[in-house]
Protein backbone atom coordinates (compact mmCIF):
# COMPACT_ATOMS: atom_id res chain seq x y z
CA UNK A 1 0.00 0.00 0.00
CA UNK A 2 1.04 3.54 -0.74
CA UNK A 3 2.03 5.56 2.31
CA UNK A 4 -0.09 8.67 2.74
CA UNK A 5 0.77 11.95 4.38
CA UNK A 6 -1.23 14.93 5.58
CA UNK A 7 0.70 18.15 6.05
CA UNK A 8 -0.66 19.46 9.34
CA UNK A 9 1.53 22.57 9.57
CA UNK A 10 -0.84 25.50 10.11
CA UNK A 11 -3.82 23.24 9.30
CA UNK A 12 -5.66 24.31 12.45
CA UNK A 13 -5.67 27.99 11.51
CA UNK A 14 -6.10 27.34 7.80
CA UNK A 15 -9.29 25.34 8.35
CA UNK A 16 -10.75 27.76 10.88
CA UNK A 17 -9.97 30.75 8.65
CA UNK A 18 -11.67 29.15 5.64
CA UNK A 19 -15.07 28.06 6.94
CA UNK A 20 -16.74 29.37 3.78
CA UNK A 21 -14.29 27.78 1.34
CA UNK A 22 -16.11 26.41 -1.75
CA UNK A 23 -14.66 22.96 -1.10
CA UNK A 24 -17.11 22.49 1.80
CA UNK A 25 -20.01 22.77 -0.69
CA UNK A 26 -18.37 20.27 -3.03
CA UNK A 27 -17.95 17.71 -0.26
CA UNK A 28 -21.51 18.30 0.96
CA UNK A 29 -22.82 17.56 -2.53
CA UNK A 30 -21.35 14.05 -2.21
CA UNK A 31 -21.75 13.39 1.53
CA UNK A 32 -24.77 11.32 2.53
CA UNK A 33 -24.50 12.37 6.20
CA UNK A 34 -24.76 8.65 6.98
CA UNK A 35 -22.40 8.96 9.98
CA UNK A 36 -20.34 5.91 8.98
CA UNK A 37 -17.14 7.93 9.44
CA UNK A 38 -17.99 8.86 13.00
CA UNK A 39 -19.21 5.39 13.92
CA UNK A 40 -15.92 3.74 12.92
CA UNK A 41 -13.56 6.45 14.15
CA UNK A 42 -11.63 5.35 17.24
CA UNK A 43 -11.60 8.89 18.64
CA UNK A 44 -15.22 9.93 18.05
CA UNK A 45 -17.15 9.95 21.30
CA UNK A 46 -20.31 11.97 20.68
CA UNK A 47 -23.29 10.79 22.63
CA UNK A 48 -26.80 11.83 23.52
CA UNK A 49 -28.93 11.38 26.60
CA UNK A 50 -32.40 9.89 26.50
CA UNK A 51 -34.87 9.81 29.37
CA UNK A 52 -37.05 6.70 29.36
CA UNK A 53 -40.05 6.04 31.59
CA UNK A 54 -42.10 2.91 32.05
CA UNK A 55 -45.74 2.87 31.02
CA UNK A 56 -46.95 3.76 34.52
CA UNK A 57 -44.61 6.72 34.85
CA UNK A 58 -43.35 5.38 38.19
CA UNK A 59 -39.89 4.47 36.97
CA UNK A 60 -37.55 6.60 34.88
CA UNK A 61 -34.05 5.99 33.61
CA UNK A 62 -31.53 8.18 31.85
CA UNK A 63 -29.66 6.40 29.08
CA UNK A 64 -26.50 7.66 27.44
CA UNK A 65 -26.29 6.45 23.85
CA UNK A 66 -23.72 6.80 21.08
CA UNK A 67 -24.62 9.52 18.61
CA UNK A 68 -22.95 11.31 15.73
CA UNK A 69 -22.34 14.95 14.95
CA UNK A 70 -23.57 14.09 11.44
CA UNK A 71 -27.16 13.66 12.56
CA UNK A 72 -29.29 16.77 12.22
CA UNK A 73 -30.71 16.29 15.73
CA UNK A 74 -27.28 16.16 17.37
CA UNK A 75 -26.94 19.95 17.47
CA UNK A 76 -30.63 20.55 18.20
CA UNK A 77 -31.30 23.33 20.66
CA UNK A 78 -34.65 24.80 21.54
CA UNK A 79 -36.09 26.01 18.26
CA UNK A 80 -34.00 23.98 15.84
CA UNK A 81 -30.71 22.48 14.82
CA UNK A 82 -27.56 24.57 14.96
CA UNK A 83 -26.16 22.68 11.95
CA UNK A 84 -28.98 22.12 9.46
CA UNK A 85 -26.90 21.46 6.37
CA UNK A 86 -24.69 18.53 5.49
CA UNK A 87 -22.02 21.11 4.67
CA UNK A 88 -22.06 22.51 8.20
CA UNK A 89 -21.98 19.05 9.80
CA UNK A 90 -19.12 17.76 7.63
CA UNK A 91 -17.18 21.00 8.17
CA UNK A 92 -17.72 20.71 11.94
CA UNK A 93 -16.46 17.12 11.96
CA UNK A 94 -13.36 17.76 9.84
CA UNK A 95 -12.36 21.02 11.53
CA UNK A 96 -12.85 19.37 14.93
CA UNK A 97 -10.81 16.28 14.03
CA UNK A 98 -7.93 18.18 12.45
CA UNK A 99 -8.13 21.56 14.18
CA UNK A 100 -10.04 22.28 17.34
CA UNK A 101 -9.34 18.83 18.81
CA UNK A 102 -5.82 20.20 19.31
CA UNK A 103 -7.28 23.08 21.35
CA UNK A 104 -9.17 20.60 23.52
CA UNK A 105 -6.68 17.77 23.92
CA UNK A 106 -3.30 19.00 22.68
CA UNK A 107 -3.18 16.55 19.77
CA UNK A 108 -4.97 15.76 16.54
CA UNK A 109 -8.25 13.89 16.66
CA UNK A 110 -7.17 11.83 13.67
CA UNK A 111 -4.98 8.79 14.32
CA UNK A 112 -4.51 8.06 10.62
CA UNK A 113 -6.29 4.70 10.61
CA UNK A 114 -8.30 5.42 7.45
CA UNK A 115 -11.51 3.83 8.72
CA UNK A 116 -13.55 6.93 7.85
CA UNK A 117 -12.30 6.69 4.27
CA UNK A 118 -12.85 2.93 4.02
CA UNK A 119 -16.42 3.06 5.32
CA UNK A 120 -17.57 6.13 3.37
CA UNK A 121 -20.06 4.85 0.79
CA UNK A 122 -19.25 7.73 -1.58
CA UNK A 123 -15.47 7.66 -1.11
CA UNK A 124 -14.89 10.96 0.71
CA UNK A 125 -11.29 11.05 1.89
CA UNK A 126 -10.46 13.28 4.88
CA UNK A 127 -6.80 13.48 3.83
CA UNK A 128 -7.65 14.46 0.26
CA UNK A 129 -10.20 17.06 1.38
CA UNK A 130 -7.90 18.72 3.90
CA UNK A 131 -5.05 18.67 1.37
CA UNK A 132 -7.25 20.15 -1.35
CA UNK A 133 -8.39 23.03 0.85
CA UNK A 134 -4.79 23.67 1.91
CA UNK A 135 -3.53 23.66 -1.70
CA UNK A 136 -6.34 25.91 -2.92
CA UNK A 137 -5.82 28.43 -0.10
CA UNK A 138 -2.06 28.53 -0.66
CA UNK A 139 -2.41 28.94 -4.43
CA UNK A 140 -4.92 31.81 -4.14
Amino acid sequence: PRERHLDTRDLHDLLLNNLEHPRWDQVADRCLACANCTMVCPTCFCSTVEDVTDITGDHAERWQKWDSCFTVDFSYLHGGSVRNSTKSRYRQWLTHKLGTWIDQFGTSGCVGCGRCITWCPVGIDIVAEATRITEEVHSA
